[in-house]
């Protein structure tokens, strides 16, 4: 099962460091991430994909405290995900443990 939360949470739960690693790895800044978070702005899906995909990672080193921003709560229609298959890294690990 796979637990996400806004980015808002995201950016409030994690440290400076955190923030900056997430900025950087999406060639922009905290003070942008912060925009997309409040909804005065809305990410592209490139943007979008690359945020879930490096606060996933992010996540993962944050022994729990942090979960993964999913991409289509930071666009502005996000039906453009749906049917989209961008977890299969997700789904490999979940197929793995099956097979334990």
């Amino acid at each position: 099962m796979l637990v996400c939360m806004e980015l808002k949470y995201f950016l409030r739960m994690a440290t400076k460091r955190e923030r900056a690693e997430v900025a950087v790895a999406c060639n922009d800044s905290v003070s942008y991430l912060y925009q997309i978070a409040g909804q005065h702005r809305y990410a592209s899906p490139l943007m979008a994909t690359q945020i879930e995909r490096y606060t996933r990672i992010v996540a993962d080193h944050s022994d729990g405290r942090l979960k993964p921003v999913p991409r289509a709560s930071m666009v502005k229609h996000p039906e453009i995900f749906y049917g989209v298959d961008g977890d299969s890294e997700v789904e490999e690990a979940e197929v793995g443990n099956d097979d334990e």
